[in-house]
């Protein structure tokens, strides 16, 4: 009998906020695994793990996604994963897949998903906090309330038409990866008549160095940086 695959969304950072239920089939599964950019790269999604479930005795294994511009090293990266995932999948073993956050949100391993579905194996998502809520929770303010809408977008390769669209069409927009887009991004808000007081940015959040307040495009910013704008906050500056 092969064994199963899980991905299993393990929260924004602090490990209190893993599910009950991504608990158990961590405990449960025989091995772990967890992507990398680089071998030997820390992984903040397993710290997390650490911090709420005894890995010992479990075998934990690294898999490299290379962040490469090259669309054919990233391919090849997510090939090598695969064959290796399947390999172990083929002892029997079960095995967590864990990721930042949620799945489904901006997530390598649903690449990975689909490509092992594809060889025939069972696989199962499990879901996990998202970022961007555990940082409107903590700082107090609604994502979406009565009718209005609201739009994600990432800004991993500077994507302005689809902040520009979101800006327009949404009263409420997170912006992810924007950590070294502040400047641009503030831009894009005062062209919609809007100041930083539409803007909240929550940084490295349930981690070490976190921060919850207004956008200021000359303060340095951690990668997991996301900036949430709601039309309706402020009067500009």
């Amino acid at each position: 009998m092969t064994g199963k695959l899980y991905g299993i969304g393990v929260g924004p950072g602090d490990p209190e906020l893993l599910t009950v239920k991504a608990k158990g089939m961590l405990e449960g599964a025989a091995v772990i695994a967890y992507p990398v950019n680089r071998r030997g790269e820390e992984s903040t999604a397993m710290e997390i793990v650490r911090g709420a479930v005894d890995v010992s005795g479990k075998r934990v294994i690294e898999l490299i996604f290379s962040m490469d511009p090259d669309d054919n090293v990233r391919r090849r990266c997510r090939s090598d994963a695969v064959k290796e995932l399947a390999g172990i999948l083929d002892e029997g073993q079960d095995i967590a897949m864990v990721t930042l956050g949620d799945v489904g949100v901006y997530s390598t391993y649903m690449y990975v998903d689909e490509e092992i579905k594809g060889l025939g194996y069972e696989t199962e998502v499990v879901p996990g906090i998202p970022s961007f809520c555990s940082g409107a929770a903590k700082a107090r303010i609604p994502l979406v309330i009565g009718d209005e809408g609201l739009a994600v977008v990432s800004m991993a390769k500077n994507n302005e038409a689809s902040l520009e669209s979101a800006l327009s069409g949404f009263d409420n927009v997170v912006v992810m990866k924007a950590w070294n887009s502040m400047g641009s991004l503030l831009e894009s808000i005062e062209r919609h008549g809007m100041g930083k007081k539409n803007a909240t940015v929550i940084s490295n959040i349930g981690m070490e160095g976190e921060y919850i307040g207004p956008l200021d495009p000359e303060r340095e910013y951690g990668y997991f940086t996301t900036v949430i704008v709601k039309k309706g906050n402020g009067d500009g500056e």
